[in-house]
Formats: C-alpha cells, sequence, structure tokens
C-alpha cells in the first residue's frame, strides 16, 4: 500500500503557503517531493527525510511528488498550547488536530450554532480543482471583483486533503481573487476549517462575509471509469446542501473537446450522474453557449438535465479574455487553454453567471 523511502534533501526548489518543494536524493536518483510546514516542519539540505514514494511509482500527474513524512533528525516543535479539538485524516499517521470554526471553542461558534440560512447567496459547483481559476475569471465580466466581490473557496475532501498542496490557491489569495478559503470533512489546511460541507458554506456567508462560494474538491480527481465510482459525486451533494442551507447553486459543467475518452467528450459523465441523479435539489445548470457541432453537441448532452433544474445558456463572448488574465497557470489534465478552452469556457461561464445574479440581486 505504501512505497517508504530515505532521501537526502539536495535543494530547496521553492515554497508556498503551507509547502515546500524539494529534490531529494533516493536510491541514486533525485526525486521532487513536497513537505507540509505544519505537519513535518521545514526540511533543509542534507538532512535525512522519510518518503512516501508511491504517487512516483504509480505515475500519477497531479501527486507526482514523494510526500515527506517525517524528518526524524529534525521533528518540529511541538504545537503551542491552544483551543481545537477536530482531528482531520483521522486515525492515520499524520492526523491533524485544528480549531474547527464550528466547534465550541471558536469565537464563531454562538454564530453558527444556529445558522442555517444562506439567504441566496451563489455557490459554484465544480468537478475539479483546476476549474476554479476559470470560474473566478468568469467572475471578472460581470461584477466589480476582485474589489467588492468577495470569493470564499470550500474546499471538500475529495481530492488532495491538505489544501497546501494547491500552489494555485495561495496564488489566488495573494492575487485578492479569494477572500478566504474553507476546508471540509477530512480535508484540512484552509483559513478555516469545518467538520461538514453545511458548516463550511455557512461559515462563508456568516464569518467571511462571501458574496459568492465556491465549491469543488482539491487538486487530484478519483475515477474509475464506471458510473459512480468517482469523487466528483460530490458535486450533486454541494447542490442539495446549498438548497437546504437557502443558497443559489450553479452548476459548472464539466466539458471538454479535448479529452480522447468518449465519456467526457462534450458534457462529462460526471456532471450527467452528479447534477441528474445525485442532485435531488434543482441548480441553475450553467451551459456555455460554444459555437459549432460541438456547441451543439454540448447543448444536446446538457437538456438531459433540464427534468430537474433550470438550464441557463451563457454567452462566452469576452471570456477568454478573462481566462487569460487569470494569475495561474490554467491547466486540467495537462491541457491548457489552448488545448482545451471548451472546458475552462465552461467554468468561467458559471462564474459569469454567478456574477449576473449578484447584479440582479443588487
Amino acid at each position: 500500500m505504501i512505497r517508504w523511502r530515505n532521501g537526502v534533501v539536495k535543494t530547496v526548489d521553492g515554497s508556498w503557503a503551507g509547502a515546500t518543494q524539494l529534490r531529494v536524493e533516493v536510491d541514486g536518483q533525485l526525486v521532487r517531493a513536497l513537505a507540509y510546514d505544519e505537519l513535518v516542519g521545514r526540511p533543509r539540505p542534507g538532512e535525512i527525510v522519510v518518503l512516501n514514494t508511491t504517487a512516483l511509482a504509480m505515475g500519477l500527474g497531479t501527486g507526482g511528488f514523494a510526500m515527506v513524512v517525517a524528518v526524524p533528525n529534525q521533528l518540529p516543535p511541538d504545537p503551542a498550547p491552544g483551543p481545537g479539538h477536530l482531528v482531520k485524516a483521522r486515525y492515520t499517521p499524520l492526523q491533524a488536530t485544528v480549531l474547527g470554526v464550528d466547534e465550541q471553542d471558536s469565537d464563531w461558534h454562538e454564530v453558527l450554532r444556529e445558522a442555517d440560512d444562506l439567504t441566496g447567496l451563489p455557490v459554484v459547483t465544480a468537478d475539479l480543482h483546476s476549474a476554479l481559476p476559470a470560474i473566478l475569471a468568469g467572475l471578472t465580466t460581470s461584477a466589480a471583483f476582485p474589489g467588492e466581490v468577495k470569493v470564499a473557496y470550500v474546499m471538500t475532501d475529495g481530492g488532495a486533503l491538505p489544501l497546501w498542496f494547491s500552489k494555485s490557491v495561495a496564488t489566488l489569495r495573494e492575487a485578492g481573487w479569494l477572500a478566504g478559503t474553507i476546508t471540509v470533512g477530512q480535508a484540512f489546511g484552509g483559513d478555516l476549517e469545518a467538520v461538514t460541507l453545511h458548516t463550511g458554506l455557512l461559515a462563508a456567508k456568516h464569518v467571511l462575509e462571501a458574496d459568492v462560494a465556491v465549491v469543488a474538491q482539491g487538486p487530484g480527481n478519483l475515477g474509475t471509469g464506471t458510473k459512480w465510482g468517482f469523487s466528483g459525486v460530490a458535486c450533486g451533494e454541494a447542490v442539495n446542501a446549498a438548497v437546504v442551507l437557502g443558497g443559489r447553486p450553479v452548476a459548472s459543467l464539466r466539458v471538454s473537446s479535448a479529452d480522447p475518452r468518449a465519456r467526457h467528450h462534450g458534457v462529462s459523465h460526471h456532471s450527467l450522474t452528479a447534477y441528474g441523479k445525485v442532485a435531488l435539489a434543482p441548480a441553475d445548470v450553467v451551459v456555455p453557449d460554444l459555437p459549432g457541432e460541438f456547441g451543439e453537441k454540448v447543448r444536446t448532452q446538457a437538456a438531459r438535465l433540464d427534468h430537474r433544474h433550470n438550464l441557463v445558456t451563457v454567452p462566452v463572448d469576452g471570456l477568454e479574455e478573462a481566462l487569460a488574465g487569470s494569475p495561474v497557470p490554467l491547466s486540467t489534465m495537462g491541457r491548457g487553454l489552448d488545448d482545451d478552452a471548451a472546458y475552462f469556457l465552461a467554468a468561467a461561464a458559471a462564474g459569469k453567471h454567478a456574477g449576473a445574479l449578484l447584479k440582479h440581486d443588487g
């Protein structure tokens, strides 16, 4: 299940909020490695590190790092005494104790104890983490964003558990495109921690005072090529949570014109299953108005969802320019904007629609 190796740190190649990237010599070869500062400290050149090299051995794309499990000769200091009793990544060797925004020791416990209303907060749901910057880019076309409009990212635990893995989120925070982050379920490392998606959404509204929330899993995606065996089913559950709490769900479709797999070409079966089967409450399903035969294919596939949802066709005029202005590189499944523009346009269209809802409400 785990491939354990000892290695020696050769270089520190960079860092971002919560993570340090390294080059480590393992069995005579240099490999990329990642250390989470809060869990294992910051390794230095020359130090011995214990690694989990499973992702490298499996050739995983998103997770193509050796993960630092420990720096045995330089253990980090114990955390300072303080509140917080939520345990995440529970009963694993690297389980971490955090202060939950919704727990009794939190300053926000009284606010969230009885809170159950998002008062119409637009909640954009997306299958993949790579949709996040595209959704935000779409927002720039129709709202006073990133100035007056505050966006909270609510990260679920279908992909990476530590939010620190996402260099994109760190950069989006620095650029002011995200007002805050909330990690829910077993995910951790956000500005706020919450037990469930429901309290995470409520914290976005009542603690961060967000105008829009974006819900998506962390980097990485688990899929098995079966109808139900993929982590993106959580999109449908996010729609349900948003409706139960009085939010306004905006469903972003996973669309691709370049994916060689038939089940992901056009509208992905992930979106058709999550929104068509798992979501039991209606959402605004955003259909990008793409040109040509491919656009017609997308509209035809999306029409399968109109029995339950409100299909909203959104023009894509100006969205490529907005996407080009993203402060982070756009990439999904190794493909950039030039390789699979339809994917990013679909996500940006959802952001554009969320912005239009704010303008209408205002």
